[in-house]
């Protein structure tokens, strides 16, 4: 099925690169702004372990606002961002200041909760993210979860969507901007894309690998994993050495959300993505399953998580997503 494409986001002229875009969705050229918004989300913030099960614990910060709209939102961020990225504190004040009660919750091994959980961090963990969601479900009795996700955590909130009947899940509905469809695909997008995106992660990677071996290092050593080849190497690597996946394929296999891993999704939810975005090829949009509960919307120009109209506004993406949630 291919979507329509809409016009509704037309940034300017100079605004259309898609690497501009997925640069400015995270750089420090919009933190000060961001940062400055967000202080009342900050001020408010509190820290909570949850208990996902199976002795799992996964960190969140919760800020409630002194007039409260009486709905709860979950904000996910995306792989080796955390609950301080921009993209998060920026969705997460909007709604705050809206009287959202706004949870912010880390990945395992994202943010600074790599000494929480031995085993490390891998995309196919899905059962402690729906954990996560279920203890919030226990932290807000009554109150349906409004979850939303940027890149691989759209991806995971999306699989935890699909899985809410079977898991007893509340939630609302789910908003995805920019998730990641096919692994394998997004992982040669990466190593075809210009250079600077592939360093930037394995950057980021190598630094967060060395933060798990401090907070475990009887338990670790990846004194190696500069040289393990880029991305890719990496990643077969470490699957390998420490998953339960045989291969980097069937890895990547495991988080897909294309084929009939969507069919069963009965809440609401929606997906924002760009043609442009250079690290989510748009053709898998073509092999997900189109459950009613389900609406795509693609834009031309977005980049990655960007959707950017002016450098120290709201993104175009944030007022499509403050619109649907007062809508509801």
């Amino acid at each position: 099925m291919e979507d329509p494409v809409t016009d509704e986001f037309r940034p300017p002229f100079w605004l259309r690169s898609p690497h501009l875009q997925s640069i400015l969705a995270s750089t420090f050229v919009r933190r000060g702004p961001i940062v400055r918004r967000a202080a009342p989300l900050l001020a408010a913030q509190r820290e909570v372990l949850l208990d996902c099960g199976e002795g799992v614990r996964l960190q969140c910060f919760v800020s409630t606002p002194a007039v409260r709209e009486g709905r709860v939102a979950v904000v996910l961020h995306g792989w080796e961002g955390s609950a301080e990225s921009l993209y998060v504190l920026s969705l997460a004040q909007l709604l705050f200041s809206r009287g959202f009660d706004v949870v912010r919750l880390n990945l395992r091994d994202h943010g600074e909760t790599h000494h929480l959980n031995r085993e490390l961090f891998h995309s196919c963990r899905l059962p402690e993210v729906v954990g996560a969601v279920a203890a919030l479900n226990r932290e807000f009795p009554g109150k349906p979860l409004e979850l939303m996700g940027f890149s691989l955590g759209g991806n995971f909130l999306l699989r935890v969507a699909a899985r809410a009947r079977v898991a007893s899940l509340q939630i609302r509905r789910v908003i995805a901007v920019s998730p990641v469809l096919e692994p394998s695909e997004t992982l040669l997008a990466l190593e075809s894309a210009i250079a600077g995106y592939q360093y930037y992660f394995v950057r980021k990677w190598t630094r967060s690998l060395r933060k798990k071996q401090a907070a475990w290092p009887e338990h670790y050593d990846f004194a190696d994993v500069g040289r393990l080849g880029g991305l890719r190497g990496m990643t077969a690597a470490l699957v390998i050495r420490h998953s339960e996946y045989g291969s980097l394929e069937e890895y990547l296999e495991g988080y897909a959300i294309t084929g009939e891993r969507l069919a069963g999704l009965e809440v609401p939810a929606h997906i924002i993505t760009s043609l442009d975005d250079p690290m989510i090829p748009a053709g898998a949009l073509a092999r997900l399953a189109r459950p009613k509960s389900l609406s795509v919307t693609v834009t031309r120009y977005g980049g990655h998580c960007g959707f950017i109209e002016r450098i120290d506004g709201m993104t175009w993406a944030e007022r499509r997503i403050l619109a649907e949630l007062a809508a509801l």
